[in-house]
């Protein structure tokens, strides 16, 4: 029993020996979709190519961020130290006295 395939490959077949014409078409249409096939996987290359472009830009734009917080935030630790620092020495009972009850509130806590 033929298959469906070979039949219609039998039926191109004879119609093509009978047909120069129509078998210049079937080159033709041959041509055009290897064409189109190519055209299609250099779009696909080149989108893949534009996809690790755009994905390595926003890599290198999130770590260039990233280390301009990181930047800011040992700034601010700075800033936050020479204050704390600055408070110490102008004040140097009351930080004793807070730091007492601190540790004071820290035993309560930690005995429970």
């Amino acid at each position: 029993m033929a298959t469906v395939s070979s039949k219609v490959r039998k039926a191109v077949d004879e119609a093509t020996e009978s047909n120069p014409d129509l078998q210049a078409q079937i080159t033709a249409l041959k041509d055009d979709i290897a064409n189109i096939a190519a055209t299609l996987a250099r779009i696909g290359k080149s989108s893949a190519e534009d996809a690790r472009r755009s994905a390595a830009e926003s890599y290198e734009t999130a770590r260039v961020r990233g280390e301009e917080t990181f930047d800011d935030l040992r700034l601010q630790a700075r800033e936050l130290e020479e204050q704390l620092t600055e408070t110490v020495r102008e004040n140097p009972l009351t930080t004793i006295a807070v730091a007492a009850g601190v540790g004071f509130l820290l035993a309560l806590i930690a005995r429970r």
